[in-house]
């Protein structure tokens, strides 16, 4: 009780402490960061500025640039003090340096205090946000601030997909502006080896691929595209995948990884990796989903530490998997996925369990990642380095910018950055599910989140395909779990009130009393893809029921608008079957509003199977963020949106995911709707809500 105490007292502090009128920039910040006081004036745009600067820092230039201000001799004094930050926390973690910082802008200059570098780039990343859509200039303000995790990143898998350099240098660009500072490159798979290997060219050769054949990345792309994050503070962790996820290496090198022939391959490949990436403190071997004696994995790692570089494997590694235990495996980290790895004590571990956002629906798995604790801990340890989001493009996507926009990229990357380095959450995700609830600390606090995520979507990533919009103003009642016979078209329960003017909350059907719950949130989970690990609103899930949700939404004015609607997320992993035509899903869920059914879109492969490892079979538009929003159209006054949600099984899709999405949006799908009230209990002849 005393830490939820502490915590909820530092969340509102630090909701209270940047009021909603001070100016954008303070109120903006993201990640939040522990202490903010704003003062009066602002610094001008456009200043002259000299930077004295002894820790050399070109990011700091760069985001004073940026920010409008010019460096000339004799202009307002922009100080860096390297000296050790009062109040800031840190812990070791070999190849992460303190990140703490205070920066203090004022009319008459600005100051940095930061006992290293890299606090110094921290501080020009917050000076940046500070700047944006601030035209006057940065508001006078003191940001004191420092990491509660020290590592926190993003994973791409471009062995089963591939992005380019360009896109790359965006994301580290972008990511690294709030605080993101690790970028896991899992450069080989089965289906392609994305790393040049000179003296095996045979690997990136065309004829050996199964997925974008022919694309690889250079050694000098990859120590430019080092270079490139180092200056942003991003680390890059390169993997070569070892002795799984290698049938790329088998066909071009005519042997397995586990001969000797292959081991032999493996350290060459290995010194090419360490000469291409001379930053990189760590490099990542694999080491998961493949039957090999310990002995290969114990030979690799001494390999790689010969070449000066600590070593990561998966944990759990093997098949059958195993728990690492350093005093065997002699490795300096582990990056930890599947229920079954678990805290490894006496060794750095990353947690990644949940993070796996290829599974992930664009708003419910968002509350998720944000609401938990990192492997249940609020703050990080010399045990619990941080956390890594990843995408396993295993399901094959149209385009680079699907592998971004399917997966909701920034908003889950984001929403887990924040944790990491705010700290906190109320408990791990095996405990709080991924139900938003419908008030109190946590709501207020992922909706102030949501709202600072939403300002730079609207900013800084203006430009970027993110389907996530405002999703806390959504609230609905949901009924319980109703017996069906097996029969998905049965009506029964609160259906019967559909287009009343009213739905109660607890009706009689067939002798049952069935009462029902509220919720918040534009995606619901009834089943979670993980369940009963990662809970979704309902604890026990039944076969052969159905569900009822509903909402009213009032519209000040008739309107046009466009609606997200979803009753299946298909996974970017995983092998998957369609809905056929004319259907939403493969359980015969429905959706009216006012009483007329809004029909599913046209899919473009009904009824169809979609292998995750297929060379060219993908996904096309069956999730909604591969797809224009529905058309729908508004009366002034009350709207009814009703939703019949049956259940068995999976009944033939590829997982068993129980789920709905629904939020109006402006007819593009870009933006909630602004100037609408959800609210399931008011009745379709409930006077305007109070809009102030």
């Amino acid at each position: 009780m005393k830490n939820r105490t502490i915590k909820s007292i530092t969340a509102a502090l630090a909701l209270a402490i940047v009021p909603s009128s001070a100016l954008a920039g303070p109120g903006d910040l993201l990640p939040r960061p522990k202490h903010v006081e704003t003062g009066k004036g602002v610094l001008p745009i456009g200043s002259k500025v000299t930077i004295t600067d002894p820790t050399s820092t070109p990011a700091l230039r760069r985001a004073i640039a940026e920010a409008g201000y010019k460096e000339e001799k004799g202009g307002l004094p922009v100080t860096v003090v390297t000296a050790p930050v009062e109040g800031a926390s840190d812990y070791t973690l070999a190849g992460y340096p303190d990140e703490a910082y205070r920066l203090e802008v004022s009319p008459e200059g600005i100051r940095i205090t930061a006992p290293e570098s890299m606090g110094v780039v921290r501080a020009a990343q917050t000076l940046s946000q500070l700047a944006l859509d601030a035209p006057e200039g940065i508001a006078t303000v003191t940001v004191t601030d420092w990491p509660a995790f020290k590592l926190r990143g993003f994973l791409h898998d471009v062995g089963r997909s591939f992005i380019s350099i360009d896109e790359l240098k965006k994301e580290i660009d972008l990511l690294s502006a709030f605080k993101i500072n690790t970028f896991h490159w899992h450069l080989t798979e089965n289906q392609a080896w994305r790393f040049e290997v000179k003296s095996f060219p045979q690997l990136t050769s065309a004829e050996y691929m199964t997925r974008y054949p022919g694309m690889y990345y250079t050694q000098e792309e990859c120590r430019e595209l080092e270079r490139y994050a180092a200056e942003r503070g991003v680390t890059i962790i390169p993997e070569i995948d070892m002795p799984g996820h290698s049938a790329v290496f088998d066909r071009a090198m005519g042997f397995s990884m586990l001969s000797q022939e292959g081991k032999d391959a493996l350290r060459t490949i290995l010194v090419e990796v360490a000469e291409a990436f001379p930053l990189a403190p760590y490099i990542h071997i694999g080491g998961d989903e493949k039957n090999f004696d310990d002995s290969f994995i114990i030979d690799m790692a001494e390999y790689t530490a010969g070449l000066g570089r600590k070593v990561i494997i998966w944990n759990t590694y093997n098949r059958p998997s195993k728990l690492v235990d350093p005093a065997v495996i002699p490795v300096d980290m582990v990056t930890n996925w599947a229920t079954s790895g678990r805290l490894v004590k006496g060794i750095p571990n990353v947690d990644m369990r949940y993070n796996y956002i290829n599974h992930f629906d664009v708003f419910a798995d968002v509350v998720g990642i944000y609401k938990s604790t990192i492997f249940g801990s609020q703050t990080g340890n010399e045990d619990i380095a941080g956390t890594i989001t990843a995408i396993w493009n295993d399901t094959k996507v149209p385009t680079q910018d699907d592998i971004i926009n399917q997966n909701n990229f920034y908003a889950s990357v984001l929403a887990s950055a924040e944790r990491a380095w705010a700290g906190g959450g109320e408990s791990y995700i095996e405990e709080g599910g991924t139900t938003l609830p419908v008030s109190g600390p946590e709501y207020d606090e992922f909706a102030d989140w949501e709202r600072r995520f939403l300002f730079h979507k609207d900013h800084s990533l203006k430009d970027e395909p993110i389907p996530y919009v405002r999703q806390t103003d959504v609230k609905w009642n949901v009924g319980y779990q109703m017996s069906n016979g097996g029969d998905p078209s049965v009506v029964g329960a609160f259906e019967l009130y559909r287009d009343s003017i009213s739905i109660p909350t607890e009706v009689e059907w067939n002798g049952v009393v069935y009462g029902s719950t509220p919720a918040a949130g534009a995606g619901i989970y009834l089943r979670h893809i993980w369940h009963p690990i990662v809970k979704g609103l309902f604890e026990e899930v039944n076969d052969s029921v159905t569900v009822h949700a509903w909402t009213n939404i009032y519209s000040p004015v008739e309107q046009d608008a466009g609606a997200l609607i979803e009753f299946y997320t298909f996974s970017r992993s995983g092998n998957e079957h369609t809905a056929e035509a004319g259907q939403w899903d493969r359980r015969g869920s429905r959706i009216w509003l006012n009483g007329t059914e809004i029909a599913p879109p046209v899919w473009e492969q009904p009824d169809m199977d979609v292998p995750q490892d297929h060379a060219t079979i993908g996904l096309t538009n069956e999730n909604l963020s591969a797809r224009p929003a529905e058309k729908i159209h508004l009366r002034k006054g009350w709207n009814r949106v009703f939703m019949r949600l049956p259940h068995n099984g999976s009944n033939g899709a590829g997982r068993d995911k129980w789920q709905f999405t629904f939020v109006v949006t402006d007819p593009d799908g870009r933006h909630a709707l602004d100037g609408i009230v959800y609210d399931p209990d008011a009745s379709l002849d409930s006077p305007a809500p109070d809009m102030k």
